[in-house]
C-alpha cells in the first residue's frame, strides 16, 4: 500500500483509480501514468490551527489575486488540481466545467493548474475548450505552495471550509461519474455543518 500525506492529513487507502503520477514542477512532454488511490482522513477531523490553506496568496489565470479570504463567501470550496500534460485531467475538465456552473451560491469550485506558469494562453485554451468559466490559480505562496508541493497524483480534488480546513476525503484520479462523486463529497461536508444538501436540480 502506498502511503502519502497532504499537509500531514491524508492516508492512502486501497481504492485504485486512474490518474497521472509524479507531478512535475514544470510542463513535461511525456505523460507518466501511475497508480492512484483514494485518500482518506478521520471522519470529522480538521487540521488544527487554521486549516491547511489558512494563509496564502495565489495568482489567478486572469491576472487577479486569490487568498484565504475568498473561502469566506461560501460554506464549501472545491479545489481541483490538474496539469496540461495529464490526460485524465483534460478528459474530466468538461465535466468539471458543467459541475461548477450548476453549483449553488454556498458552494464554489476553483482549479489549480500545477504547470500553468509561463503558459497562461495554453491553459486558457484548454479551459475555453472545456467550457470552464470559474477561477483558476497558477502560482502562489504560503499554505498554497505547501499544499501544491504535497500533491503526488493528478487530478486530485479537495474540499475546504471557510477557514481553509480540509473537509472529508481527497478525491484522487479521474472519476467515472464526476458529478455523482463530487456531489456526494459536497453533501457529506454540508451535512456535517448542519447545512442543506445540494440537490439533483442544482
Amino acid at each position: 500500500m502506498v502511503i502519502t500525506t497532504l499537509m500531514g492529513t491524508l492516508l492512502i487507502s486501497g481504492l485504485i483509480l486512474s490518474g497521472c503520477g509524479d507531478k512535475p514542477s514544470a510542463p513535461q512532454p511525456s505523460q507518466e501514468q501511475g497508480t492512484v488511490q483514494q485518500a482518506e482522513t478521520d471522519e470529522g477531523e480538521t487540521d488544527g490551527g487554521g486549516g491547511i490553506l489558512a494563509s496564502f496568496s495565489a495568482d489567478t489565470l486572469d491576472g487577479g489575486t486569490y487568498t484565504q479570504d475568498n473561502f469566506s463567501d461560501t460554506d464549501v470550496t472545491i479545489i481541483n488540481f490538474w496539469a496540461t500534460f495529464c490526460g485524465p485531467c483534460l478528459a474530466e475538465m468538461p465535466d468539471i466545467a458543467a459541475f461548477e456552473k450548476a453549483l449553488p451560491d454556498n458552494v464554489q469550485m476553483i482549479t489549480v493548474c500545477l504547470d500553468g506558469v509561463g503558459n497562461p494562453d495554453g491553459v486558457q485554451d484548454i479551459l475555453d475548450e472545456a467550457g470552464y468559466e470559474g477561477t483558476t490559480l497558477l502560482d502562489g505562496d504560503g499554505d498554497f505552495a505547501s499544499v501544491c508541493g504535497e500533491i503526488l497524483y493528478i487530478p486530485t480534488t479537495i474540499l475546504v471550509d471557510q477557514n481553509g480546513n480540509m473537509l472529508g476525503n481527497a478525491i484522487v484520479g479521474g472519476q467515472q461519474d464526476l458529478e455523482e462523486t463530487y456531489k456526494a463529497a459536497v453533501n457529506d461536508a454540508l451535512l456535517a455543518m448542519g447545512k442543506a444538501e445540494i440537490g439533483d436540480e442544482e
